[in-house]
């Protein structure tokens, strides 16, 4: 009998042990080769409010964070446990893509699916790293800012796309090249090679998002630009930040237009969409 995919997301999402959540991603990878899965719904999503993080690291406001240099030890172990929990946040929030939006076509579950399987595959080989330095995921302070958006768009798919995939995760394709560059100039290959790694797969996720969120909105009569600007007006009041890649975000499927209007809201302000 093939394995529910709702019921193997519901697992990952509300058991608080990063252990747990990894296994059952991998669990995921060996079925998801097999194309073994069935989307019967036998029972609604459980609120994105419950969804469980480890105890450790502790969540706290970004303000309270730390700034170390990456030319110190410490401040690369700080460095790349913020990292580690940018790409466990994503594990969580691919997952929460699968179970929480119910009645979308199988695409779109084997696309968020193999989303999930690559940021664990990240956030692997960052522990990894961090462990090189006798360091592991949990032992810092970190931020829930990723999850908060999450929650606040869990009642909608259409926001969703438009804000984790084409707002806080392009934001990546933004400065991790300037985080490479500055690894490469210290001589750090080992962690600037696993940023490649990442970049190079987040803006395949990021296309994902941009695919899926104008699928929403054509299958909602919606014009996707002035919807997306919209959203990002309604939940984040406009505030975007630059300077863009705009080669990546090209790639990931932002529009020529779409990127002077973002240009244009990070200089000026909110952009009005005619």
């Amino acid at each position: 009998m093939p394995t529910n995919l709702f019921e193997l997301a519901e697992s990952c999402l509300y058991t608080a042990s990063v252990e747990a959540k990894l296994e059952a991603t991998e669990q995921a990878a060996q079925i998801f080769r097999q194309g073994a899965f069935s989307l019967d719904e036998r029972s609604p999503p459980r609120p994105a409010s419950e969804v469980c993080f480890p105890e450790h690291p502790k969540l706290v406001d970004p303000r309270h964070l730390p700034r170390r240099k990456l030319t110190t030890v410490a401040g690369k172990i700080a460095f790349l446990h913020a990292v580690a929990h940018i790409e466990f946040t994503a594990i969580q929030l691919a997952w929460d893509m699968v179970y929480r939006f119910r009645g979308m076509p199988p695409a779109f579950y084997d696309d968020w699916l193999e989303v999930a399987i690559e940021e664990a595959f990240h956030f692997s080989l960052v522990r990894g790293r961090l462990k090189g330095f006798d360091a592991d995921y949990g032992q810092f302070p970190a931020h829930r800012g990723l999850w908060e958006l999450a929650e606040e768009t869990a009642h909608d798919v259409k926001a969703r796309l438009a804000l984790v995939p084409r707002v806080m995760e392009a934001r990546g394709l933004d400065v991790t090249p300037a985080m490479i560059a500055k690894l490469d100039a210290i001589g750090d290959d080992a962690t600037a090679d696993i940023l490649r790694i990442i970049l190079k797969e987040e803006v395949g996720h990021v296309a994902r998002g941009t695919r899926w969120f104008q699928y929403v909105c054509h299958e909602q009569g919606l014009d996707p630009m002035a919807e997306y600007f919209g959203l990002v007006e309604r939940y984040l009041r406009g505030a975007v930040r630059g300077p863009f890649n705009t080669e990546l975000r090209r790639a990931a499927g932002f529009s020529e237009l779409e990127l002077e209007l973002l240009e244009a809201m990070a200089t000026e302000g909110p952009a009005h969409i005619d």
